[in-house]
This record gives C-alpha cells, sequence and structure tokens, in this order.
C-alpha cells in the first residue's frame, strides 16, 4: 500500500451508490478503479474531486467514514478495494455525487 503523495493522486475510484447521510452530507460507497489504495490516514478530511458520467464536476470534503460496511481499515480498503466515506457536499450549486462518477483525491 502506497503512501506518497503521488500515488494518492494516481488513485480513481468509482461511486458504487450515494445516499443521503442520515445526520448531515452524503455516504459514496467507493471501489478503486485504478492506482494504490491511499491510507485511511490520508482519506480522512481529504478533499475529493468527482467527475460525472456527462463531465459535470464537484469538491468534496471527507469528513468521516460510514460503519455499515464495516469499519474502514486500510487492510479492508487494499484488500477488497472498497471504502464508504461521508462527505460534507462542498459549495452549494455544485451537482450532488451520484452513481458511476470518478473520484480521485485532491
Amino acid at each position: 500500500m502506497a503512501t506518497g503523495t503521488a500515488s494518492r493522486q494516481g488513485a480513481v475510484f468509482r461511486v458504487l451508490d450515494a445516499m443521503d447521510s442520515p445526520h448531515t452530507g452524503r455516504i459514496l460507497r467507493l471501489r478503486l478503479q485504478s492506482g494504490e489504495a491511499p491510507s485511511i490516514k490520508a482519506l480522512k478530511d481529504a478533499e475529493l474531486t468527482a467527475v460525472g458520467p456527462d463531465g459535470q464536476t464537484s469538491t468534496v470534503r471527507v469528513v468521516g467514514f460510514a460503519l455499515f460496511g464495516g469499519e474502514a481499515s486500510n487492510d479492508r480498503l487494499a484488500r477488497t478495494g472498497r471504502v464508504d466515506v461521508q462527505v460534507d457536499p462542498g459549495n452549494d450549486g455544485e451537482p450532488d455525487i451520484g452513481l458511476r462518477w470518478e473520484v480521485r483525491v485532491s
């Protein structure tokens, strides 16, 4: 598992599911598409840039990890390539991230 900045920026995730969080923000179920899995520590408070299937973009910040898919850990992310993140929606007027969006750590 890489922890260098270049490899973290090279990781590309695909959104498998997106839903409103019960408290605030949204929950994104992500699957690693390419690159090396970043560490959970690197994802915490990270800014994510998402690009939709039609080219629309949105920037969000990770505020935590959803636990319904299991506790987020470096081992689980490296083994399965999946992580569930809770994000702050960011700026008003940006589209909500949905299925088939590609997400990169900014």
